[in-house]
């Protein structure tokens, strides 16, 4: 790309992280909350490693992906260690060895053999990663993630961590719903990390991480502390659900 495309595209990431900034801000005037507290992970899935490039120039410094093959091209880009790194697709177990040396943080742990090799695979490559757990609170069949119910018992597990601490829950609301219907979503998990930090005295269970480009303002209201933004970030090049 030349110069002026550069230069082009700098300006618009710069246009959309202004705007999605700014849609933070107001999520948070309504909520009274700081917008200090919200963290806006750049979903890169569907962009090339050539964006990190105008993305970080602009200031966004966390970026999140769901696959390992796209991944591994974008972690191979010079200034990578400029920005936190997060994995937020769903992750096999089999797949964990080559997730847990390259990103500093794991969305999307839902089972006890998965967090059980996330832990075997940190002390591998001497790591301290942090993770959340995902949990389906709409009840979709179609969506990853434990059961409300199951995730006290997930947590407790990951308490005999040593290299891997759990440090917050993670959600998608369906998509399609209402605002209702996604708050209600919303909502849930915030009542649930709140349930489960005063049972397990997790004083650390801090993070929420749940709001996509769609809904992340009710997210936000609702007590979100990291939202994943793909499509209203990345602009043309993202496809749907981000």
């Amino acid at each position: 790309m030349g110069e002026g495309g550069w230069v082009d595209g700098k300006a618009e990431y710069e246009q959309r992280f202004d705007d999605v900034l700014s849609a933070v801000a107001s999520a948070c005037t309504r909520a009274g909350r700081a917008s200090q507290e919200i963290r806006v992970i750049g979903v890169t899935k569907t962009v090339d490693k050539q964006a990190i490039d105008p993305l970080l120039d602009v200031g966004v410094r966390e970026f999140g992906e769901n696959r390992w093959q796209h991944a591994r091209e974008m972690l191979m880009h010079p200034r990578r260690s400029e920005a936190t790194w997060h994995f937020i697709g769903h992750l096999q177990t089999k797949k964990a060895k080559y997730i847990v040396p390259n990103f500093d943080y794991i969305h999307s742990i839902d089972s006890v053999p998965l967090l059980q090799e996330i832990e075997r695979q940190a002390e591998r490559f001497e790591r301290q990663l942090y993770g959340l757990i995902q949990v389906n609170v709409s009840g979709e069949e179609t969506k990853y993630g434990v059961e409300p119910h199951y995730a006290r018992a997930l947590l407790e597990r990951a308490t005999q961590c040593k290299r891997l601490q759990v440090v917050g829950l993670m959600t998608m609301a369906p998509a399609g719903v209402s605002e209702e219907e996604a708050r209600a979503v919303f909502r849930g998990l915030s009542s649930l990390r709140f349930e489960l930090s005063e049972q397990l005295g997790l004083e650390s269970l801090t993070e929420l991480s749940m709001g996509m480009s769609d809904d992340f303002p009710l997210a936000i209201e609702e007590g979100a502390t990291m939202i994943r933004v793909g499509r209203r970030l990345m602009g043309d090049s993202f496809t749907p659900a981000g």
